[in-house]
């Protein structure tokens, strides 16, 4: 059995790349369980559709895989078309959350055989063993697929309990070094260090999240959290450091620190084990006030250059409406911790929730500029199984599930309006409130840089550190 594992290139249109974690995973727990395969990494390469396609026709392949979130819909069904052009007879799995969230349309509307979720590294390879034996399909938990013309699935897969005992990636199937050096290309200046010397990369520290915010989707959303321990994360980065010299991680987590014991864990790991690297993280917006100063410093000690944490909105009534169960002073005392203990800061916004208006805006860009943050600011996207997607469906705002999902991109794209501010002047507003804010912290950023995906370039006015947008 011959498979082709394939990474999807979800944003095309930009330059940076960022190491496809999950991916990993799977073809990493596809080599333990013995496996032939190929890997071809759309991300890295950038192939034209006429380029794709005749790489796939060098390849000899009975199965083709993959995984995408949701919004990258559009990239499932294109690619899943092309390989059913290319090898009519192949078998097509797909996974992340365009087969968790959307089982029905995946297999009503695209090529793909098989949706994959719940633990994809445990029930992949469990659903390609019993594709290899002619076994019953439907003993395989976590998965969906078509059987006498209806969608079929299975129970969700119980979540591993130790993710410790996962093993870490095996990165010799990837071009580590073209992922380090665009890893490179996105870093916010100033740089700790020179940025030739830099040599970043990503890791992920946690499955899931604890909270259940309205606008948010992820494959694990039905599972509880669960998180590495110091040991085991910094054995990862002891690896990473010995062959491919990485000096500076990104923790790429839904969420990395709930705590602060776990946080004092951490670094004190760090410290014991004499270990030298730059590193960000993300964590609630409630987790420090002005009497952690003394540990946070101790995190800047460490190596902590930006730790990531999210406003959303800066009305409360929004901020209940999300389920965020925090309040804009608890985002604001924090910003004032962090700041003092000289670490960069970065945040995002959700804007257009139904309640939105034009000071509600101001309100919410009026927290970030008082605190001289610039957001990485975007509007409410509904992705399918959260709360808004119900909501803009039962207003009649997606009529046709497929059309909007085919027309779904990033969250700084204006998609749907559920607020009664007209469109243009919603996001003429928006870009109003951005430049202030750049002006004010000297980033001097153009118009059509103020609302974009990716990373910009700039840095947290007081301390001077670096931080992503």
């Amino acid at each position: 059995m011959n498979i082709l594992l394939i990474n999807v290139c979800l944003r095309p249109y930009l330059n940076y790349v960022t190491f496809p974690i999950g991916f990993s995973y799977i073809v990493s727990a596809a080599k333990r369980a013995g496996y032939n395969f190929e890997i071809l990494d759309l991300d890295i390469h950038r192939y034209t559709d006429e380029e794709l396609e005749e790489e796939l026709r060098k390849r000899k392949f009975d199965i083709a895989a993959f995984g995408c979130i949701v919004t990258g819909y559009k990239h499932v069904k294109k690619l899943a078309s092309l390989i059913r052009k290319v090898n009519k007879k192949a078998i097509i799995i797909a996974g992340n959350s365009v087969a968790d969230s959307i089982p029905e349309i995946l297999l009503t509307k695209t090529e793909v055989n098989f949706g994959v979720f719940s633990e994809g590294d445990v029930t992949f390879i469990e659903l390609l063993k019993t594709i290899e034996s002619g076994g019953v399909l439907e003993n395989v938990m976590g998965i969906c697929f078509k059987k006498d013309g209806r969608v079929v699935i299975t129970p969700r897969r119980q979540a591993i309990p130790d993710i410790n005992e996962i093993p870490i990636p095996n990165y010799e199937f990837f071009d580590m070094e073209a992922y380090i050096n665009k890893a490179r290309e996105i870093l916010a200046e100033p740089y700790p260090i020179p940025q030739s010397q830099i040599r970043p990369f990503f890791i992920n520290t946690a499955r899931g999240c604890p909270f259940r915010c309205t606008f948010c989707y992820h494959v694990f959303k039905q599972d509880r959290y669960r998180f590495r321990s110091p040991q085991s994360i910094l054995a990862e980065i002891k690896e990473l450091q010995e062959r491919y010299k990485v000096n500076y991680v990104q923790f790429n987590d839904e969420l990395t620190f709930f705590s602060k014991q776990q946080v004092e864990a951490f670094v004190n790991e760090i410290i014991a084990n004499k270990m030298h690297f730059y590193w960000t993280a993300d964590c609630r917006a409630t987790l420090f006030t002005r009497a952690d100063v003394g540990l946070l410093k101790k995190m800047k000690k460490t190596g902590c250059v930006a730790l990531g944490y999210s406003l959303e909105s800066g009305e409360p009534d929004i901020l209940k409406s999300m389920n965020k169960h925090i309040r804009v002073e608890d985002f604001i005392e924090q910003s004032k911790a962090i700041d003092e203990a000289g670490i960069g800061i970065k945040t995002s916004i959700v804007l257009g929730y139904p309640q939105e208006t034009l000071e509600t805006l101001k309100k919410t860009f009026d927290v970030c500029y008082d605190l001289n943050i610039y957001p990485s600011a975007g509007y409410l996207l509904p992705q399918p199984n959260t709360v808004m997607y119900v909501i803009a469906k039962e207003k009649g705002l997606i009529p046709d599930e497929e059309e909007y999902l085919l027309k779904a991109g990033d969250r700084q794209d204006f998609t749907l309006n559920f607020t009664q501010i007209p469109e243009d002047v919603f996001q003429n507003e928006v870009k109003k409130h951005l430049k202030r804010i750049s002006d004010k912290i000297g980033l001097g950023l153009a118009e059509g840089q103020l609302l974009k995906t990716g990373h910009y370039k700039s840095k947290h006015l007081k301390t001077g550190l670096p931080y992503n947008i």
